[in-house]
């Protein structure tokens, strides 16, 4: 994967509003890769070396699970940062994920 493909993931989370998520599929879609969101996950993996913070957090997958706590420092740390942002987490899924639910083809209107 090439740089470049980070840097346009990086710019879509980064538009990610707190208190919201969104998924690695909706992800690759708006960026025109359907059907790569393991891309998208490998992409966010090598955020934490970017200057400027992007709030790879509020990624998770279809079903709201929090499957790239792993990327995380200490087990618990991205529900922290989510459930700082309001955002209720159980058992390792966002709940309301459907209300909270942020579309990245917002963008583009």
């Amino acid at each position: 994967m090439e740089p470049d493909f980070y840097d346009k993931v990086f710019q879509v989370v980064k538009q990610i509003p707190s208190g919201r998520v969104t998924t690695y599929g909706a992800i690759a879609k708006m960026l025109g890769v359907g059907q790569a969101s393991r891309m998208i996950g490998w992409a966010l993996n090598k955020c934490g070396s970017e200057k400027e913070f992007v709030p790879a957090h509020r990624v998770v997958n279809r079903n709201g699970l929090l499957t790239g706590k792993n990327a995380f420092p200490g087990e618990r740390m991205m529900q922290e940062l989510l459930e700082n942002e309001g955002v209720k987490v159980e058992n390792d899924r966002v709940l309301m994920f459907k209300e909270i639910f942020w579309d990245p083809k917002d963008l583009l209107k």
